[in-house]
C-alpha cells in the first residue's frame, strides 16, 4: 500500500478527532504514575524527555529530509547551559533553566545551521557530525569549567507554584512532581510542533524534502527554509537536555557524544520518522528497552543491537508506520 493511500484518511480526520484523542492519552500519561513504582515512573519520564528531542529532531529528518548525525550536541548543550547556570550563577528556578537554554540553542544552533544548511544529503550529515564532535572536545577538554568526564552536579530545580524542601525525597519529588513538569513540557512540545508541521511553514518544508527543484520553481527560499528547520530542531532538543538532567543529576560530555546522536537517529527510525507520532512512540520503547537490555546481561549493548536490528527488518516503516499498516489492511478486509 503506498503513502499517498495512509496519508488520506488522516488528512480528512476532523480536528475534533485529533484533540480528543490526544486529551486521552494525555490522561493516560497522567494516570499512569498512580499505578507504577517510582523506578518505572522515572523511566517513563526519560522516555518523555527523549520523545521531546525526537520531535526536534524529525522536524528536520521527517519533515525537511536532511539527516543529522550531530543533534547530541544541542542536546547536550541544553544540559549544560543547566549546569553552568547552577555553578556559576547559582539559580535553581527550572524556568530559568529553560530560558536560559532557549537562548543559548538558538546562538549556537544558528552558527551551525548557518554553515549546514548550505550542503544537502551525506555532506550535511557529516557536517553536523563534525561540528557537534567540536562541541564534545571543548566539554572534553575544558575540564576547569566544565568538569570533563568528572561532569557538573546538578541538584534537584525548583518549580513554580511548587514548594520543596531539602528534607524532601528526591526520588519521590522527580517520580511525582517533576514527572508532571516533564509531562506538561512535553504536551506542549508536541501542540508547539504539531501547529509548526501543518501550518504553511511545515507544508513548504515538506514540498522542500518531496521535490527540492519543483519548490524551488513555486518560490520557497530553500535555504532560509532548512535554516528555520534548524534552529527548531535545535532548540527542541536542547529543551530535551534541560529536562534531562535534573533527572540524571549530573551532565558528562558523553551527553555530546556522536553515539548518542546515533540514539537519537535509531529512536526516530525505530518509531517512524515519517509519522508524527513516530519518534514519541520510539523514544519510549527504545528507552524501556535499553533498561531491559541494561537488566538482563553485562552483554546489554549486543542483546541491544540484535533486538534493534530485528525490530528494524520486521517493521521497516517503523512501530507507527507498520501498525497504520496494519489497520488500514484490517479496514480493507472488514469492508470486502
Amino acid at each position: 500500500m503506498s503513502e499517498i493511500a495512509l496519508r488520506i484518511p488522516a488528512a480528512r480526520r476532523s480536528p475534533l478527532r485529533i484533540v480528543v484523542w490526544a486529551a486521552i492519552l494525555a490522561v493516560i500519561l497522567a494516570l499512569l504514575p498512580l499505578v507504577m513504582d517510582s523506578y518505572r515512573t522515572l523511566q517513563l519520564a526519560y522516555g518523555l524527555v527523549f520523545a521531546v528531542a525526537g520531535l526536534g529532531f524529525n522536524v528536520l529528518l521527517g519533515y525537511t529530509g536532511l539527516l543529522s548525525f550531530g543533534h547530541a550536541a544541542y542536546f547536550g548543550l541544553g544540559a549544560y547551559t543547566v549546569a553552568f547556570m547552577v555553578k556559576y550563577l547559582h539559580v535553581q528556578s527550572m524556568e530559568l533553566f529553560l530560558l536560559g537554554t532557549v537562548v543559548s540553542s538558538l546562538v549556537v544552533t544558528a552558527i551551525f545551521g548557518y554553515v549546514c544548511v548550505r550542503y544537502t544529503r551525506i555532506f550535511f550529515s557529516i557536517l553536523t557530525l563534525a561540528l557537534s564532535q567540536v562541541l564534545w572536545s571543548l566539554a572534553f577538554k575544558f575540564f576547569w569549567v566544565t568538569g570533563g568526564t568528572d561532569g557538573l552536579r546538578v541538584p534537584t530545580p525548583r518549580l513554580v507554584g511548587i514548594a520543596t524542601s531539602e528534607s524532601e525525597d528526591k526520588i519521590q519529588f522527580l517520580s511525582h512532581n517533576y514527572y508532571y513538569y516533564v509531562l506538561v513540557i512535553f504536551l506542549l512540545a508536541v501542540a508547539v510542533v504539531w501547529l509548526i508541521v501543518h501550518s504553511p511553514f511545515g507544508k513548504a518544508l515538506q514540498a522542500i524534502r518531496d521535490n527540492e527543484t519543483r519548490a524551488r520553481f513555486v518560490g520557497i527560499r530553500i535555504r532560509s527554509y532548512r535554516f528555520m528547520a534548524f534552529l527548531l530542531s535545535g532548540v527542541f532538543t536542547a529543551i530535551a537536555g534541560a529536562l534531562w538532567v535534573p533527572l540524571n543529576g549530573l551532565v558528562t560530555p558523553d551527553a555530546m557524544v556522536w553515539t548518542f546522536s546515533g540514539e537519537i537517529v535509531f529512536m526516530s527510525v525505530l518509531g517512524g520518522f515519517r509519522n508524527f507520532t513516530g519518534p514519541i512512540v520510539g523514544a519510549i520503547v527504545y528507552n524501556f528497552l535499553k533498561d531491559f537490555a541494561v537488566g538482563a546481561t553485562v552483554y546489554w549493548q549486543t542483546l541491544m543491537g540484535v533486538v534493534l536490528i530485528a525490530l528494524v527488518i520486521a517493521l521497516p516503516t517503523g512501530i507507527v508506520g507498520t501498525a497504520k499498516l496494519v489497520a488500514a489492511t484490517v479496514r480493507r478486509r472488514l469492508r470486502s
